[in-house]
């Protein structure tokens, strides 16, 4: 999930980074976000012992770059440096289509890794935008990058009119969680996803 930023970033640093849609372009940078959002464990959770990230990642970029995934770069809002990379993301999507966004990616991980995630539990529902991922590159974080991010979603859940931005932080993730209390979420329940313990946010 998202990282915790210092406070006071110059004008300089903030002029630098603009935030826009996701492109077909960008899925490996974006494939890569997502898993530093997902975490080490919880990738190898889906991968599998046998397998390796680099795997997992082929797998995720794929999915990047399709249209009708949950990951897919249509679902993705980008922060790019000042030569157009990557270096932050935000998935996020309607909580209604979960099922048929998730479905891609569950079918993935059978047909590559032979591991069948048909019963995972549903991390979010209907009447919700649902914040998939948020990342940031390490070498650019304490530049309220994360938080740019995360008010561009919010935006986009209110023109939406889906309903309130919602998101899973992991329970042993304080600084995220810190994060996005700051911004004005709040804790609305608990839930399971990889595998770890999750807090459900709202805003």
């Amino acid at each position: 999930m998202g990282q915790s930023i210092k406070a006071g970033p110059s004008r300089t640093m903030q002029e630098n980074i603009t935030i826009r849609e996701g492109q077909p372009s960008d899925a490996p940078q974006i494939a890569s976000l997502i898993m530093q959002a997902m975490s080490d464990e919880c990738c190898r959770y889906f991968y599998g012992e046998e397998n390796t990230s680099e795997d997992f990642h082929r797998l995720m970029t794929a999915l990047v770059e399709r249209r009708d995934t949950q990951y897919s770069y249509q679902n993705t809002i980008c922060a790019t440096d000042e030569n157009d990379n990557t270096i932050g993301a935000i998935v996020c999507y309607d909580g209604a289509d979960l099922h048929r966004l998730r479905r891609p990616f569950i079918d993935a991980l059978k047909r590559v890794f032979g591991r069948d995630f048909s019963d995972m539990a549903d991390e979010t529902a209907a009447g919700e935008l649902y914040l998939d991922s948020l990342a940031v590159d390490p070498a650019y974080r304490g530049r309220g990058i994360a938080t740019r991010l995360l008010q561009s979603a919010v935006e986009r859940a209110r023109r939406s009119g889906i309903g309130p931005a919602g998101l899973l932080v992991d329970e042993n993730n304080p600084k995220a969680e810190k994060l996005y209390l700051s911004i004005g979420f709040k804790n609305v329940g608990t839930n399971q996803w990889g595998g770890h313990a999750m807090k459900h946010l709202q805003m």
